[in-house]
């Protein structure tokens, strides 16, 4: 007989204990890994193979693996069978709040996409209505996925969330049915709500999909309408007493008419480098820019500038002469070491903004620091939600790692 005993901080586990860690190990080895044999299982985990049978019986029962082909062609039996995680066994939702739309993806526990869809939301609509309606919208884009119910539902949206509380802080600078949309989603769907910054979801994208999945520490640079970072810390998202870091909108800079306040950040960082600031400096430097001065805007004169080369070129210098003091201020207090340039400004300059980006920051700063272009995209606020989302179902069915 086999025993399923295994050390733990000094003691020995019980057999339900054991069999639990067991369990959640092979669990997550098939998840990071991908379909494995028995076999392979054996070699990973170090434990016996007649444990290994019993675990694989075992998570096959509870519907979380099946077999999904066989080795090869040459071998045969029980021996040669591969076991993968049944995705389909759960299904989660991420969910991107922005202030005049909102956009859905169903994915699996493994995080494929399923389904997506998004929905306009007018500026006057009243906010119990557009939160009815972004429910309505994960409804049916689940049962377009096929998912009877959701197990976990993941939000991105802009603004401070209180640590404590998980919502959303109140503010009049945006939309009242943001507040109202995580109890309206759990209410409606039964699943549990995930509540994040935008900008923290960006950053995981970046990280475990993106252009830093070499590193463990780092901070996001979001440009767009308005500014904002996400810190990464080993691995660790920080987010402060109060849920405020990489509130550098705020955060005081030279160049500006004035100093910021405790309710506006006109005069911080948010004057140099928030779409209409970014597109009031294409105008000045004869480039034209519309009139509208939202994120959109901003993307669309930074992409021309790009794509015309020496013509543009003068104003990509000034606008990495700005990026550069706010990276500068962060890189002197946190000494990241690498600064992704994302949101719709910084996907639109690419290399071609981050490369002087870095350049003016190394003329600034003696610490060392790369600077490298967001990749994960439009979408990188919704795949991190999903991300969040497909972690806490994972880890709530196979136990946290």
């Amino acid at each position: 007989m086999t025993s399923t005993r295994v050390p733990l901080a000094g003691r020995t586990a019980s057999p339900s204990t054991a069999r639990a860690i067991n369990d959640r190990l092979a669990l997550h080895l098939l998840k990071d890994e991908g379909p494995l044999t028995a076999g392979q299982l054996k070699n990973l985990t170090g434990l016996s193979r007649p444990t290994i049978a019993d675990l694989v019986e075992r998570l096959g029962d509870a519907g979380l693996i099946a077999v999904v082909g066989e080795a090869g062609a040459e071998r045969r039996g029980p021996n040669a069978r591969v076991y993968g995680i049944v995705a389909d066994s759960a299904h989660v939702a991420g969910v991107d709040v922005r202030a005049r739309s909102v956009a859905v993806c169903v994915a699996d526990l493994l995080g494929n996409t399923l389904a997506e869809a998004s929905l306009p939301v007018a500026a006057d609509v009243e906010p119990a209505r557009a939160a009815e309606a972004t429910v309505d919208l994960v409804r049916r884009t689940a049962r377009e996925a096929g998912a009877e119910r959701l197990h976990h539902i993941g939000i991105g949206a802009p603004g401070l969330v209180d640590p404590a509380t998980g919502e959303l802080a109140a503010t009049d600078a945006l939309p009242r049915w943001h507040r109202e949309l995580t109890a309206a989603l759990h209410a409606g769907l039964g699943a549990p709500v995930l509540l994040e910054n935008e900008v923290n979801l960006a950053a995981v994208a970046e990280q475990r999909l993106g252009v830093v999945r070499d590193r463990d520490t780092f901070v996001l640079l979001w440009l767009g309408h308005g500014v904002g970072a996400a810190v990464v810390l080993d691995r660790v998202l920080r987010r402060g007493a109060s849920g405020g870091t990489g509130e550098i909108g705020f955060m005081p800079v030279p160049w500006t008419s004035g100093l910021p306040s405790a309710t506006a950040c006109d005069g911080g960082f948010h004057s140099l480098a928030s779409s209409p600031a970014v597109c009031e400096l294409a105008r000045e430097l004869g480039l034209s820019a519309d009139a509208a001065d939202d994120a959109r805007a901003a993307e669309a004169v930074v992409r021309a500038a790009v794509d015309e080369g020496e013509r543009g070129e003068p104003f990509l210098d000034a606008l990495a002469g700005r990026i550069a003091v706010g990276a500068a201020a962060v890189c002197a207090v946190l000494d990241p070491g690498c600064v992704v340039l994302g949101g719709e400004v910084g996907r639109a300059g690419g290399a071609a903004l981050a490369r002087r980006v870095g350049d003016r920051l190394r003329g600034m700063s003696p610490l060392r620091t790369q600077v490298r272009a967001g990749v994960v995209g439009g979408g990188g606020v919704l795949r991190g939600a999903v991300l969040t989302a497909t972690d806490a179902a994972q880890n709530q069915l196979f136990g946290a790692p």
